[in-house]
């Protein structure tokens, strides 16, 4: 069954309608289960495994977790130091087995992950790399287009580019008009500047409460995937994150986590100027931590 596209009249402008498109209510609360399942199912398919491995902030990780849980194989999640609690306990709740690999952001637990998965029947699902995820979250973008057919520009966070990669690939195919709008935060802008260079451009740190768009070792492949699908990209700040997520929870009822509103934040300060808009809200699992500093109420 299809997300909800969702009217938000309290975002909407003289251009247009603003809808946003919510993925916090599939399994574990964020997007990433849709390509998870389906690596994970297409790679079962071609060969025997034993176990499937994740590095990640959190969210690709519980859908890994999530989707080695429905087809029935183990699941080994690497973590950075001090992951988000919530993300966490997803993780735990479904069974896999956690190894924090150290270091403030990715790189660590990519390499611990990379190391671990020589062995014989282990398959590292990562999601910056991996061939057939992007099918999944393509779909995302299929849905848009059944459900708002006259659609002008849509607004798609950008962490690790699967998840703009596979909605670009499949609008730039069937509805090309439509614009696509990457974002990334300030203090993790690794794609941006890539984009802008048309090359990889790392940067020395990724340090943003948006856990879900904390890269900063962009893949040469992917720089070049999304130079051919977007047509633009946004950098938001940490207050604009914030302020994203206050507005979605006092105007909409939702509550997102930074990553999840950043495509908002991005809309609120670089709108579209005309046709209907539709805003990705990618996850809602937003520590307690977050909350306050958003002035949401703890839980």
């Amino acid at each position: 069954m299809p997300t909800p596209l969702q009217p938000a009249a309290a975002f909407s402008t003289e251009g247009g309608e603003v809808f946003l498109k919510l993925e916090i209510g599939l399994p574990t609360g964020s997007f990433k289960p849709r390509g998870a399942l389906y690596s994970l199912a297409a790679n079962l398919r071609k060969r025997n495994l034993t176990e499937v491995i994740a590095s990640s902030t959190g969210n690709h990780g519980a859908a890994v977790a999530w989707a080695a849980n429905t087809l029935g194989i183990t699941a080994t999640i690497f973590l950075p130091a001090n992951p988000n609690p919530v993300k966490l306990q997803k993780i735990v709740d479904l069974g896999a087995r956690i190894v924090e690999a150290g270091g403030p952001d990715l790189v660590h637990a990519f390499l611990q992950a990379q190391e671990y998965s020589a062995r014989p029947g282990v398959y590292f699902l990562n999601d910056a790399t991996d061939a057939d995820l992007p099918a999944g979250p393509a779909t995302i973008g299929l849905e848009i287009l059944a459900q708002l057919p006259s659609v002008a520009a849509i607004y798609v966070p950008m962490g690790d580019t699967a998840l703009i990669r596979g909605i670009g690939a499949v609008i730039k195919q069937t509805s090309p008009q439509v614009k696509i709008v990457g974002v990334q935060a300030e203090r993790a802008p690794c794609y941006y500047l890539s984009w802008k260079k048309g090359e990889p451009v790392p940067t020395d740190t990724c340090d943003t409460c948006a856990d879900g768009l904390a890269t900063r070792t962009p893949e040469r492949k992917n720089v070049q995937a999304i130079r051919a699908l977007l047509d633009d990209v946004v950098l938001v700040s940490e207050e604009e994150l914030l302020g994203a997520i206050r507005l979605l929870h006092d105007h909409q009822g939702i509550v997102a986590e930074p990553a999840g509103a950043a495509a908002t934040a991005a809309f609120l300060k670089q709108p579209c100027s005309h046709g209907p808009v539709a805003l990705l809200v990618t996850g809602g699992n937003i520590s307690n931590a977050v909350r306050a500093r958003a002035g949401l109420p703890a839980i």
